[in-house]
């Protein structure tokens, strides 16, 4: 399989994980769904759980390159960019194909701390905190540690909120929210 299948695979089943799940899409599913069959597969993937990774990497990727530029393109200023990761979340939340967060899908279906899917869901959310540590010390706030976690928590919330219940206000709430905690951090 050459690198361009090898990828064309790797978003494909990204998609495949992404709208039913790790542990209910099986390999077979997963052959029919990407148009691969299990041994091409299984010839750039030893497991599943490869496979599986390469899709996280993959979504890490796409969704912090694309949170970045959107949270850049609505605002300039740094403390403003904080507040627009709320307004890129509503975004985000208006697709058709939202679907909550693959990596809170995954550490859900992958518990174990140790095991590889867990640790590279946590490791977006440690990249996402540094993203919003740095916009924090840029804009000169106080606390920029707590306060990256704060909004992180708030941003986390507001995805599973919208994943539950609500998608049309829950990210303009979570923005509320994180106007309070900036104002504080700026007293």
């Amino acid at each position: 399989m050459s690198a361009s299948k090898r990828d064309e695979l790797v978003q494909n089943a990204l998609k495949a994980f992404y709208t039913g799940g790790f542990h209910a899409i099986g390999m077979d599913r997963l052959a029919k769904e990407t148009g691969v069959s299990k041994t091409a597969i299984y010839s750039h993937f030893r497991t599943k759980d490869d496979l599986i990774l390469a899709t996280l990497r993959l979504r890490d990727e796409q969704f912090r390159n694309w949170l970045v530029r959107r949270v850049e393109a609505l605002a300039k200023d740094p403390k403003d960019q904080l507040l627009a990761v709320f307004d890129a979340l509503a975004e985000w939340f208006a697709e058709p194909n939202f679907k909550s967060c693959m990596f809170i899908k995954a550490s859900s279906e992958y518990q174990d701390r140790s095991h590889p899917v867990h640790a590279i869901s946590a490791e977006h959310k440690k990249l996402l905190r540094d993203y919003f540590t740095d916009l924090a010390k840029k804009a000169k706030l106080k606390k920029p540690e707590d306060l990256a976690r704060q909004i992180l928590i708030l941003k986390e919330g507001a995805i599973v909120l919208a994943h539950l219940h609500d998608r049309e206000t829950v990210a303009s709430d979570a923005k509320q929210a994180a106007q309070i905690l900036i104002k504080t951090a700026t007293e």
